[in-house]
Parts: C-alpha cells; structure tokens; sequence
C-alpha cells in the first residue's frame, strides 16, 4: 500500500486522523481521569503519573499496574508488575502487524518506532482507513498523538482533582473504559461472520477469568478469539 508523503497531502492525513479519534477520545479522557484517581489513592505522586502515562500510555496495563501498587519501595513486585503488562500488551503483536502494509520495506524501523504510540482506538480507526483503502502513516500518527495527549491531560487532570472525586462509580466514569471497547467493536463490525469469533474470545475470557488468577483472561481470550476468526475465516474461502 502506497504512503502519502507530500507535505498538504500529509497534513491533510494527519488531521484526519486526529479528527477520527475525537468521539473514541471523549471515552479515552473518560476512563484517564479515572485511572488518575486511582492513582492518587493508591499513592503515585503526580511525577509518577505523568512518568508511567507518558511511558507506558497503555490503559489496560496501567489499571492492572495499579492493582499490584504498594506505596513501600521494598514491598513493590517489580517482577509480577512487569509480567502483568507484559501479558496484557502481548496482543499488540498481533494488532500492529496487521499495520505493516502501510510501511514500505525501508521503513519498517520506522514503523517499529511508531508502534509506540498506537493503541486499541488509533489502531482500529486505522484499520478500518485501511479497509477503505485510505489508510496511510500520517492519518495512524495524527490519532496516536491526539489520543497520546489526551490521555496524559486527562491522568494528570484525574491525580489532581483525586481528593474531589473520591468515587469514580458515583458519576458512571467506571464505565468508560467498556464504553469505548464496546464503541470501537461497533465501528469494525462487518456482518454476522464476526459474530463467531467475537462469542468465542468473550467465552473464553469468562471461562479463564474463572479458572485462571490474575489477567490471563485477555490474553487468552485474545488468542483464542483470533484463532477461531482465522479458521472461520479459511472456511469461507474454501467454501
């Protein structure tokens, strides 16, 4: 797939981009500022915040984060925490490989780079762009930054304002994190042949959630859900 890299044509992509992600955005912010009051209960100091947002920028990983948290240096599970995201990103493996067809091959340390700063919403609208056959570089980056900074406004605005909203349930905001997976599962729906491996990874995460301690429920969710989408998929195609 070919990239656009004329300056306007590139401003023009990068803005669109930005502009995509401003509905998923509003969730984003959402569930950021509650991820930022919990974090201030459960004692990261405002530098903490900003350091763990602006390097992991992973909400999944940085909730599950904040269930190992101790406020003791010696008591810290360095070992488990960092398992823990591990487990939880791994299914950006599978997410940004499918991203690759818009780098050409001399640029994939460049695509490398740029994974950082992809996430679940930047990388479906992206997905979606590509299926419509508009994808490029510059729209994935204009929604990756644009979600980069809201989420770090809205953590940083969370620890603030943390001694005024002492429960985040009490104004719904522990929904928004659902809320925009289940936003993001609506946009990339393509008829009732993803119904299937939709049902199976959501069994599967419920099964291993019961069975399983800890988080591997999303990874194995994940994997399942994307071996049964694989198999449904070569079905089709034999047939």
């Amino acid at each position: 797939m070919s990239t656009l890299v004329a300056p306007y044509r590139f401003a023009d992509q990068f803005y669109a981009g930005a502009r995509a992600c401003i509905p998923v955005c509003i969730s984003v912010a959402a569930y950021g500022v509650v991820w930022g009051v919990l974090a201030r209960g459960a004692g990261l100091s405002l530098f903490e915040v900003i350091l763990m947002s602006g390097l992991v920028f992973a909400g999944s990983a940085q909730f599950v984060a904040l269930d190992l948290w101790s406020t003791r240096p010696s008591a810290l599970p360095i070992g488990p925490l960092i398992l823990a995201a591990l487990i939880v990103n791994l299914r950006y493996l599978l997410l940004t490989a499918t991203l690759r067809p818009l780098f050409r091959p001399d640029q994939q340390w460049k695509g490398a780079v740029m994974m950082g700063i992809v996430s679940d919403e930047t990388w479906a609208m992206t997905v979606g762009e590509m299926a419509r056959g508009r994808g490029s570089i510059a729209f994935l980056l204009g929604g990756g930054i644009f979600a980069y900074v809201v989420w770090m406004a809205m953590t940083v605005t969370g620890h603030v304002l943390g001694s005024a909203i002492d429960d985040p349930s009490r104004y719904g905001l522990d929904f928004a994190f659902t809320a925009t997976f289940l936003a993001l599962l609506l946009g990339m729906w393509r008829g009732k042949g993803d119904l299937v491996p939709w049902i199976v990874a959501a069994l599967a995460a419920i099964v291993s959630a019961k069975l399983v301690g800890g988080s591997w429920y999303i990874l194995i969710g994940g994997i399942v859900g994307s071996l049964a989408g694989a198999l449904a998929e070569r079905r089709r195609h034999a047939d």
